[in-house]
């Protein structure tokens, strides 16, 4: 039996987090711990666990394996590299930490302690993407010259206990550090990386506050759009845009163009798949629906965290792994803060 701590009891681990835990045979929830120490007690109520007021009295606990990471931005870091050296395994919700040097910590300090460290980027589960990623790797659509990447939505504040513009953590730089390019726009990165096989070696951005507004009227201090030029390692050149400020339906769509076709992913609203051929054919796949903030399915992030522990393997969505898009998420930021292309190391 692996015993798993949560900290944090936001609406990720209340949607997430928790309940895809307690659909685990192999999985009993041990603790859970919140700032807010009644709505940790109501959380623990509902799964059988203990509630903790101060995260270090979790970690103290021998009999927990693993810790899931579900704070706010500002406290990943601390907060994992605490759990890694108390012996737990640590999975962390996205983004990975605010600085590059955090992230970096992040790694090295679960290199150190031999603990597993995996992050949050569940788009590369979606099953569509899964099988995207097969196809392109077969050859379907040719080399890919070019590609967008969209993840738009109208914001995070239904994304939330605190539903008040004043409580929403997320529009808070001090402990968001960003908004919607490391909220929404690190899946995307991560993705296209996944995707293509290649990773983002040249950044042009802008990143800035367009229309979210606090109670007193001002723009939040975050952004609330993104949109970024990614030139590959491996040659092709595309962009990404992340969005808050999309006020119809959720777009989560990525189209690659290739030397031999056009893959449409998550675009039609039957087939998740779509590839238009050089000579006008088209073929069709239906793999799933994408998730959304209004439909919530299993991320698949669970199961695979879970799936390592059990199998004592790395996952796949390690530490490491995840520093790469990070790298370009902070090349973003200076590029749009200094109007420079920028590469990334």
């Amino acid at each position: 039996m692996i015993k798993v701590g949560v900290a944090g009891c936001g609406k990720i681990a209340q949607v997430r987090h928790l309940p895809e835990y307690a659909d685990r045979k192999e999985v009993m929830i041990a603790g859970v711990y919140d700032l807010n120490y009644e709505r940790a007690c109501e959380v623990a109520s509902r799964y059988e666990a203990t509630a903790y007021k101060e995260f270090q009295d979790m970690l103290k606990d021998p009999s927990i394996d693993a810790v899931s990471i579900c704070v706010a931005n500002a406290f990943h870091c601390d907060m994992t590299v605490e759990a890694l050296r108390a012996g737990k395994h640590v999975l962390c919700e996205k983004p990975m930490a605010i600085t590059l040097e955090q992230c970096e910590r992040m790694v090295q300090t679960a290199r150190e302690t031999g603990r597993f460290l995996m992050i949050g980027h569940n788009q590369r589960l979606a099953r569509a993407h899964a099988k995207a990623r097969e196809l392109v790797q077969a050859g379907e659509i040719g080399s890919i010259i070019t590609f967008e990447t969209n993840f738009q939505h109208s914001g995070p504040e239904t994304w939330t206990i605190d539903s008040s513009s004043s409580q929403i953590w997320f529009f808070d730089k001090k402990k968001a550090a960003f908004g919607a390019m490391a909220d929404l726009g690190i899946h995307k990165t991560d993705l296209i990386q996944f995707l293509t096989g290649q990773r983002v070696h040249e950044v042009m951005a802008y990143v800035g506050t367009l229309e979210k507004r606090d109670k007193d009227g001002n723009f939040i201090s975050v952004d609330d759009n993104a949109f970024c030029i990614y030139q590959m390692d491996g040659g092709c050149v595309g962009i990404m845009k992340a969005s808050w400020t999309c006020h119809g339906q959720e777009d989560n769509h990525t189209v690659l163009y290739g030397t031999e076709g056009v893959m449409h992913i998550y675009e039609d609203p039957r087939y998740s798949i779509v590839i238009e051929h050089k000579d006008g054919t088209r073929t069709l796949y239906e793999a799933d629906e994408i998730q959304t903030n209004d439909h919530q399915t299993k991320s698949g992030i669970i199961d695979l965290w879970v799936d390592c522990l059990v199998s004592n393997q790395e996952p796949a969505i390690s530490g490491e792994e995840a520093l790469s898009a990070m790298k370009a998420v902070f090349a973003a930021m200076e590029s749009a803060q200094t109007g420079k292309r920028i590469t990334v190391e």
